[in-house]
Formats: C-alpha cells, sequence, structure tokens
C-alpha cells in the first residue's frame, strides 16, 4: 500500500477547495450585482445610487445577483457559471478594454477574474459541497 504524504491529502481535498473557490467567488460577485441593482452594499455609480432599471448596467446586475445565487448554493452551477463567465467577457470588453490595454489599470481585472473562474467551475463542477453534488448522491441512491 502506497505511503499517504501530505501531497496526496491535500489532492484529496480538491473538491472541498473548488467548493470553497466557488462560494467566496460567488459571494464576492454578488456583491457587485446588489451594488448595482439596490446600491449595497455600496453604490458603483458615479452619482451614487442603483443604476437605472432596464439599462445594461441594471441587467449585467440581474444577472450577477441571480446568478451569483445560484452559484453560491451550487445549484445548476456548470450552465449558469458558463452564462456568467460570458457576461464578465462582454463586461471586460465592453466597458473596460476600451479604456486601455492593462486590466489593473483600466479596472477590469475583477472582470477577467471572474470570467476565468468562472470559466473553470463551468467545467470542473461546482465541488462537494454543493445543491448539485447533493442531487447527485440522492439520485445514485435511487
Amino acid at each position: 500500500m502506497p505511503e499517504e504524504t501530505i501531497f496526496t491529502r491535500w489532492r484529496s481535498w480538491a473538491p472541498q477547495l473548488q467548493s470553497i473557490l466557488r462560494l467566496v467567488t460567488a459571494f464576492l460577485f454578488i456583491q457587485f450585482g446588489t451594488a448595482k441593482l439596490f446600491a449595497l452594499p455600496g453604490p458603483l455609480t458615479h452619482g451614487g445610487g442603483a443604476v437605472p432599471v432596464g439599462s445594461l448596467l441594471w441587467f449585467a446586475g440581474v444577472i450577477e445577483t441571480a446568478g451569483g445565487l445560484l452559484l453560491l448554493l451550487g445549484l445548476c452551477a456548470r450552465p449558469v457559471a458558463f452564462v456568467v463567465s460570458g457576461e464578465m467577457a462582454i463586461a471586460y470588453f465592453h466597458g473596460h478594454a476600451p479604456n486601455g490595454f492593462w486590466p489593473v489599470l483600466n479596472g477590469g481585472h475583477p472582470a477577467v477574474q471572474f470570467c476565468f473562474v468562472w470559466l473553470y467551475i463551468s467545467s470542473a463542477g461546482p465541488g462537494a459541497w454543493s445543491l448539485d453534488a447533493l442531487r447527485r448522491r440522492r439520485s445514485d441512491r435511487s
């Protein structure tokens, strides 16, 4: 029997750490949506307050809030993560890239990071601690 090392033990935690990555990222992602929709935890606009209903930023806020909540729960995580990854790519190229090449200078670094984390989750799944995993375990028992 092969000896367990710290590396094999650490690797065995990958599904749980995947869930932690999803949970923390979703918590941060929701804040961008609620800031747009409700100015909570604070406004993102220069004038303060929420963005106008029906505007492009309002639709982005709806996607970020609803998608973030589903991702926080780990419910329908793969398709939702794919959709919000695409939304973040659009947000970057539409709202940030015209202001310069470097994401750290054009304010687009959160959009880039969210885009690739959600793309990863859409491929790898939500991890062990998710409603999707719970539903899968229950269907395997039946």
